[in-house]
């Protein structure tokens, strides 16, 4: 009887420190609960608020920004949440250190992407909008994120190169400046009259709109080939109407040769057969 008494006593002591520590630690929970939710809510919503106002100054800066942002807002607001329940602070900030040292490790590509992010931002060899030739694409810059650009190529595939091989490599920023220099190559016939030829092409030039006087266009002989005088044509055009002008005129220069009997020589061969006895 005396242990079914003492192991009854024993229960009962059990479920008063159970009681005990629910009336201390409930309300703690409930309230880092709340806190916890109510919390994201409030950074999800500046975030996006954040993410409309930079959208229309800097859409460059927008998305990296925003995610960085996001990303300290809510481990600072894990560790208030840990420290309203009742875990240490300077234990949980040590814990997250510590994982943070060992996931560093692991994804030591993503650092470089994020610290190649950074450098864009700082230096801007591009921003959202651009056109860039990179990693053997060519396309416009969608969006610059904290790992990741994004970019549209113009056969409309979305390709995403990390920060890391942008921040590394070579590239080329095609749309910096608004206006670029058209180089085209005509070949003509060496039966041909040469300034014809370039009277013709002068014609074609001033016709264009496109066609900028500033800097000054170039039409001269770039050089002498097998079968073909070859006149160099480099005209200055907007940014934007580089690949249209330069599909128009060859289209245009041949219709004009031909009209003016200005010969386009192709590759050809002679063959002579001799009879042998």
């Amino acid at each position: 009887m005396e242990d079914l008494f003492g192991a009854d006593g024993k229960a009962s002591e059990l479920i008063d420190q159970a009681l005990a520590l629910t009336m201390t630690y409930a309300p703690k929970v409930v309230l880092a609960i709340v806190t916890l939710i109510v919390g994201l809510w409030l950074i999800n919503r500046f975030v996006g608020v954040l993410d409309t106002k930079l959208g229309k100054k800097d859409p460059t800066l927008n998305k990296f920004l925003c995610g960085l942002i996001g990303a300290v807002l809510k481990i600072l607001l894990l560790i208030s949440v840990a420290s309203m329940v009742g875990i240490a602070t300077t234990s949980f900030v040590a814990i997250i250190g510590a994982a943070g040292l060992a996931i560093g490790f692991a994804l030591q590509g993503s650092l470089a992407n994020f610290a190649g992010g950074v450098l864009i931002l700082i230096f801007k060899p591009f921003k959202v909008g651009d056109t860039i030739e990179a990693q053997g694409f060519l396309g416009a810059v969608d969006e610059i994120s904290i790992l990741y650009t994004i970019v549209n190529t113009f056969d409309n595939r979305r390709i995403v190169i990390p920060n890391g091989s942008l921040s590394n490599a070579t590239l080329v920023n095609v749309s910096i400046y608004d206006k670029r220099r058209c180089d085209m190559t005509f070949g003509i016939s060496y039966d041909d009259d040469i300034d014809k030829a370039k009277a013709i092409l002068k014609r074609l030039m001033e016709e264009d709109e496109r066609s900028l006087t500033e800097p000054a266009p170039r039409i001269c002989v770039g050089s002498l080939g097998d079968s073909s005088v070859n006149l160099m044509f480099r005209v200055w055009v907007p940014t934007d109407d580089l690949w249209p002008f330069y599909w128009d005129m060859q289209e245009k220069v041949k219709k004009a040769f031909d009209a003016e009997d200005i010969t386009i020589p192709f590759p050809q061969r002679d063959v002579h057969m001799y009879k042998t006895e």
